[in-house]
Order: structure tokens, then C-alpha cells, then sequence
């Protein structure tokens, strides 16, 4: 058998490596792995640029996924993760609230009876402001009837004669009157919800304080 020459073995050599490695590198080549629109899985050495920002995955030369790339969220997925933040941020600061609550309520009363002795208080302040603010709306009812009676007798008086404006004064109080009934019908409106107001939150308070002594439900 004839023998080759060294240089002519040496260079065989060369070329067989370099093909051995072009091969290597191209199976060693990373693939990507994408899902389209239609939820068909592709697979290619890179992505379409409308698949680019989306959830992809990276598999190395022998198929083995060695990489998952998260994909850029949607505006409607940020608005989402705000919004859930946004919620457990206030869930976590009505917790603080009701533990500051709890602490306060045990710390200032010592039984059931205070709290009722502090709520009578509290309602009869509202219930005097209440009467209060009635009477003061019945004397400006009656104080706009007399008002308007006048008002009236001014009309009749110049039936048949030339009409003559109102006196300034009477216009003015007839103005004030109505203004000042139209406060304090608010007035009395918002007592009246605190009176409520009030009765719920006592209610509540009794009820927390009771849990946390753990004793018996009041009826």
C-alpha cells in the first residue's frame, strides 16, 4: 500500500477537523422556540420581530430548553399589576389601622360599660345640637310665612295701580331667610347621619371589644 506523503496526511487532517467543527457548530447553534397568534408552536434560529417581545423559550444545540425569556407585558397587564398592588397596598394599611384600632380600644376602656357610658355622651351632644338646629328652622319658617304674608299684602295693594318694586329691604330678608333655611335643613341632615354615624361605630366597638376580652356577644 502506497503511503501518502507527510505534508499531504498533514493537511487531510486540517481539513477533516474544520469540517468536524462546522458541523459541531452548527448542531451546538441555539434554537428558539415561539407560539403565534393562532397558538401554533414554532421553532427556528431566530424570532419574527412581531414574536420578538413575547414569552420565548432558548434550546440549546440537542433540543434542551436552557432559557425562558419573559415577554414584555401589555398596557392592560401593567394597569393589572397596579391595580393589584394598589389593593394589597390598602389591605395592608387597613390591617395596620384595625391593629392601631384594637390597641387603642383595649387600652381605653376597661369594660363594656364605658363604652356605653361614653356613647350616651357622645349622642346626647348630637341630639342637643339637633333640637337646637329644629328650633332655629322653625323660627325661620315662620319668620319667611310672615315674610311672604307681607310680600302678598304688598301685591294686593297695588292691584289696579302702577306696579311698584318691593321694598329693598324686604327682598333682601325674604333672600336671607330662604338662604339660611336652605343651610340649616343641611345642617340638620348631616346631624342626623352623625347620630348614625355614631350609633354604628359604638356598636362596632362594643362588639371588637367584646371579641378581644373574648366574652359573650352583646345582645
Amino acid at each position: 500500500m502506497k503511503t501518502l506523503p507527510q505534508k499531504t496526511r498533514f493537511s487531510m487532517l486540517l481539513l477533516t477537523g474544520i469540517a468536524v467543527l462546522s458541523i459541531q457548530g452548527t448542531y451546538a447553534k441555539n434554537v428558539y422556540k415561539w407560539v403565534d397568534d393562532d397558538g401554533v408552536t414554532h421553532y427556528g434560529d431566530s424570532i419574527p420581530p412581531k414574536y420578538a417581545t413575547r414569552e420565548h423559550s432558548i434550546l440549546n444545540g440537542q433540543g434542551v430548553e436552557i432559557e425562558v425569556v419573559d415577554g414584555a407585558l401589555s398596557s392592560e397587564d401593567l394597569q393589572q399589576l397596579k391595580a393589584q398592588a394598589k389593593a394589597a397596598e390598602i389591605a395592608q394599611e387597613e390591617e395596620a389601622a384595625a391593629a392601631i384600632r384594637d390597641q387603642v380600644l383595649l387600652s381605653t376602656y376597661l369594660s363594656v360599660d364605658e363604652i356605653k357610658a361614653l356613647r350616651d355622651r357622645r349622642l346626647e351632644l348630637v341630639q342637643a345640637q339637633v333640637q337646637v338646629t329644629k328650633l332655629y328652622l322653625k323660627t325661620l319658617r315662620n319668620k319667611l310665612e310672615t315674610l311672604e304674608e307681607e310680600a302678598q299684602r304688598y301685591g294686593q295693594q297695588n292691584i289696579g295701580k302702577k306696579t311698584q318694586p318691593l321694598d329693598e329691604t324686604l327682598v333682601r330678608e325674604l333672600a336671607d331667610t330662604i338662604d339660611s333655611i336652605i343651610l340649616y335643613d343641611k345642617t340638620l341632615k348631616d346631624l342626623e347621619a352623625d347620630q348614625l354615624a355614631l350609633q354604628k361605630k359604638f356598636v362596632g366597638d362594643i362588639n371588637r371589644f367584646l371579641e378581644l376580652k373574648q366574652l359573650p356577644a352583646s345582645r
